[in-house]
């Protein structure tokens, strides 16, 4: 993996995305070891490099880290993380859990800011508490987000969603994000907040942040990615390959309307997802060298235009449709969102 990093970097990448609880920190680490590698050759300087991290999870998913867990913590007297600020056994935003995490992860990854922190998956609080119990947690853990980027040893934060910001609003994971956003805003008072990213799935199999009205912003429901916009959010997209599902199963008819230059599925689903207007960056898991240099074959071409993107999203839609996935009345119109993201439509 560190060989895989540093691969990366040569061929152009600079948004590196990890989190504590990848390969029970060895994710983070071998991120340290290639950043360590680079830098002392001369071949980058750190502030080229977008380096991003998560935490929120146990930091190692094992009985015996969750036994020290429950002895470090819950109960320690001096501690004031109680049984109840563990959830599902495997996830906490407690201030004082986060403190030490935000500080592993800097240990792991051999840097003295890390650029983005993400609460990770924060919607699997809500399995076991109330949305209003989540949300007092939420703003006690954007206070400490907010004084870590005071100390200098975050540059900004966000939250790195799987369901809570693409399901419907009656779902009971689903995230508000106009309110998070303003939740932000309290904690910064008379400063402008460092909340600026969100991260959630966008491929070929989870349409939903660019086509489902599942957030209300100003009393309209609109898209995640509108939604983004319009509070002034940074969007990035995780699961580009669906986790690897797209591989070998991409319907002809979409293969066609995405075009001839791509002759793999991988490289489709990557030039799907980091077409969809004002995205960032569209990530994308990657240890060996031929998928790396397969993958980096998608920059070498211009976006989807955003006639090719309705095309494309037209055809993933009614296919989704026809296995039930999403209702026979659901219309979506990707147009909006290149004016809200002011994007060009070329």
């Amino acid at each position: 993996m560190t060989q895989a990093i540093i691969e990366c970097v040569k061929q152009g990448i600079n948004l590196i995305d990890s989190a504590i609880i990848y390969r029970q920190q060895q994710g983070e680490r071998s991120i340290g070891k290639a950043l360590r590698y680079l830098i002392e050759s001369g071949y980058i300087s750190i502030n080229e490099l977008i380096i991003c991290t998560k935490g929120g999870f146990l930091t190692e998913e094992t009985t015996e880290y969750l036994n020290w867990f429950n002895q470090h913590y819950v109960k320690n007297h001096n501690s004031e993380v109680t049984k109840t600020d563990l959830v599902q056994n495997l996830h906490c935003i407690h201030p004082e859990y986060l403190q030490d995490q935000i500080n592993l992860s800097l240990e792991n990854l051999r840097v003295e800011t890390i650029d983005v922190y993400y609460l990770h998956n924060p919607e699997i609080q809500l399995l076991e508490i109330s949305t209003d119990v989540f949300y007092q947690r939420l703003y006690a853990a954007f206070e400490v987000l907010e004084s870590a980027v005071e100390a200098g040893k975050i540059a900004a934060y966000g939250i790195a969603t799987w369901d809570g910001l693409r399901v419907p609003p009656d779902h009971p994971q689903h995230f508000n994000l106009a309110k998070i956003k303003s939740i932000a805003a309290e904690v910064a008072g008379n400063k402008n907040d460092r909340f600026h990213f969100i991260e959630f799935p966008l491929n070929m199999g989870m349409p939903e942040a660019l086509i489902a009205p599942t957030q209300n912003v100003a009393g309209e429901l609109v898209p995640l990615l509108e939604a983004a916009y319009r509070l002034g959010l940074t969007p990035i997209a995780s699961a580009s390959l669906y986790q690897a599902q797209v591989i070998g199963r991409i319907p002809e008819s979409v293969v066609n309307a995405i075009g001839e230059n791509f002759n793999s599925d991988a490289q489709r689903a990557l030039q799907y997802t980091r077409s969809a207007p004002g995205l960032v960056s569209a990530l994308v898991g990657m240890k060996k060298l031929e998928h790396i240099e397969e993958n980096l074959r998608t920059k070498n071409y211009p976006s989807l235009t955003r006639e090719k993107i309705q095309e494309v999203t037209y055809r993933i839609v009614e296919i989704l449709k026809s296995m039930q996935l999403i209702s026979e009345s659901f219309n979506f119109d990707i147009s909006r969102l290149y004016s809200v993201a002011n994007v060009s439509t070329k």
